[in-house]
């Protein structure tokens, strides 16, 4: 059945339907029979959650009464095919917010909402609700308490979303009244609930890899949570106030809404009774925001020059730092007189069913594995494996500040390897012989001097060390033997390959081992230690790809001499 096909049906289009908040706004539509339902989404074809099979959505499918369409908002003429028939549209694309892409954000929030607003005004959409961000007032560095929505917007915002969001904002305002189209935006505060994709999972991610014992900030930090239905109950409430008409509808138009459960609670506690309610444990290390801005815009950065080639988006961002330490609270008076907005589920209710929703993360279902981790066990399971991944964060942030001066004081100053290392022994000199005068108490403190033998090479360490050497010329020579022969190509073209290998790694200057290479060997043992499995999959697929070509290649070269 299409829209066409029914005059007395009613038709709305949810743009980003497949979204977190979006949902349960289309399922709360389709339940209560309000609207037909278009989605409007990028994906080119719809996909089912488990959940969703036999549900409200997947009933709706079947009988007509949803519809999906794939549409790119930056693509006008697809932004039209979708509203046709459209009676009301609840705008709520957006790219992830924690993708610090400008010309993506953009070209959603900015450009694709005006495609929005122009393919509202040519089809006849009669009432446009755009799902905004309480961050469009944000500026990163003030805290927010009770905001409302006479706050300006700030002359630079935390990120590139928040900037996009309040252009995209302004746009749609501006579009009321325009031959006769009635707009509002919707401002929810951390949105939180069943089918959330980014919060509970991160936090659960977190509390696996031991990181979710740390707090940034003094932890008093205030926020407004507010529950996914509570959100799709807003959309409601704005809708119905735009199409009241008289006194109710002119109220309500052209205007911005803070949408919040109207019970404010401290940032960390909300972490912590989610984190507890999945059995894991409540942060507890406080760590100064300032400590961690630094190596959140390394991390950034990483991203910036890895991203093109696969690395996922990071959660330890600069903008979020700022997010996790300060207070963002709002007032939601405004939409309780004009759109008669309150809370349908408290927020106690909400925490609970979200706890429940996430049954398949609680630490009793973690599957453990047995044993160091394989990228623990190539590093060899002693200090280095655990600075470089991030067993120890102490251990791992002395080492990154020393790495840092060895840096600054080494390699930026175009120093050659040998002029670098004839430093670095002089300042281990000078350091030794300093050391070597302090007395043994200063101040009622002990120095600790380093006794003589931990520069002794005991009998045995040589003769273990010769033998190292000795059994690695003997190896040296075997090999250099067998390639004599002449009749091994496979360890012919390893040879070839390792002296590549070399020759390409003597190239690299020490300039670029320390800018990239150690960010990489700190991110990439990590990376490899949280997706083993993935990884050695895709390497055991890889290997099985690479050695049927091999014996492809092979029977080719040579099957034709044996047959012959």
């Amino acid at each position: 059945m299409t829209p066409e096909a029914t005059e007395n049906e009613r038709w709305c289009v949810v743009t980003g339907g497949r979204g977190f908040a979006a949902r349960h706004l289309v399922e709360m539509l389709v339940r209560y029979e309000m609207f037909s339902v278009r989605i409007a989404d990028l994906a080119p074809a719809i996909m089912l959650d488990l959940h969703e099979e036999n549900g409200v959505l997947d009933e709706g499918l079947r009988s007509g009464r949803v519809q999906y369409i794939s549409a790119d908002l930056r693509d006008k003429s697809q932004v039209v095919k979708a509203f046709q028939g459209a009676e009301v549209v609840f705008h709520m694309a957006a790219p992830d917010s924690s993708i610090n892409n400008h010309q993506l954000q953009y070209s959603v929030n900015v450009q694709g909402t005006q495609n929005v607003i122009d393919a509202c005004v040519d089809v006849g959409v009669k009432r446009l609700i755009y799902t905004s961000s309480p961050s469009v007032v944000f500026d990163g560095v003030h805290g927010i308490l009770n905001g409302s929505e006479s706050m300006a917007y700030p002359i630079k915002h935390n990120d590139s979303y928040s900037a996009t969001k309040a252009e995209g904002e302004e746009l749609i305002m501006k579009a009321n009244g325009r031959k006769g189209l009635l707009t509002c935006c919707i401002r929810p505060s951390s949105i939180f609930g069943p089918g959330d994709r980014l919060l509970v999972p991160s936090l659960v991610a977190a509390a696996r890899a031991g990181k979710s014992k740390f707090i940034i900030g003094d932890g008093n930090n205030l926020y407004d949570f507010t529950y996914v239905e509570n959100v799709a109950h807003a959309h409601v409430c704005a809708e119905r106030a735009l199409a009241s008409g008289g006194d109710v509808s002119t109220k309500a138009a052209g205007q911005a809404y803070f949408i919040t459960n109207m019970e404010p609670i401290k940032f960390w506690e909300f972490v912590s009774q989610l984190l507890e309610g999945l059995g894991y444990e409540r942060p507890s290390i406080k760590i100064p925001a300032f400590v961690m801005m630094p190596i959140a815009h390394l991390v950034e950065l990483t991203y910036k020059l890895l991203g093109p080639y696969g690395m996922k988006v990071p959660q330890l961002t600069p903008s979020r730092v700022r997010l996790l330490s300060c207070s963002r609270t709002f007032d939601s008076t405004k939409a309780k007189d004009r759109l008669g907005y309150a809370p349908v589920v408290p927020l106690q209710e909400g925490i609970r069913r979200t706890i429940d929703s996430f049954s398949h993360l609680t630490a009793g279902s973690q599957s453990k594995r047995e044993g160091p981790s394989k990228a623990s066990r190539i590093l060899g399971g002693g200090k280095v494996a655990d600075t470089l991944l991030w067993k120890d964060l102490k251990q791992t942030l002395i080492a990154i500040f020393i790495l840092i001066s060895v840096y600054y004081n080494f390699v930026a100053t175009g120093s050659t390897i040998v002029t670098a290392l004839s430093k670095a022994l002089l300042v281990a000199s000078v350091f030794l012989f300093l050391h070597g005068i302090l007395p043994e108490k200063i101040f009622g403190y002990t120095v600790e001097k380093i006794p003589a033998s931990q520069f002794h090479l005991s009998k045995d360490s040589s003769e273990h060390l010769s033998l190292s050497v000795i059994s690695s010329w003997n190896t040296t020579v075997k090999a250099l033997r067998s390639l004599c022969q002449g009749n091994d190509w496979s360890f012919f073209f390893k040879v070839v390959f390792v002296l590549l290998a070399l020759s390409l790694a003597g190239a690299i200057s020490l300039h670029n081992i320390f800018v990239i290479g150690i960010p990489i060997a700190f991110i990439a043992f990590i990376v490899y230690e949280k997706k083993e499995q993935e990884i050695d999959s895709i390497v055991v697929s890889f290997k099985s790809f690479a050695c049927k070509r091999k014996s492809d290649v092979y029977e080719k070269l040579f099957g034709s001499k044996k047959h012959d």
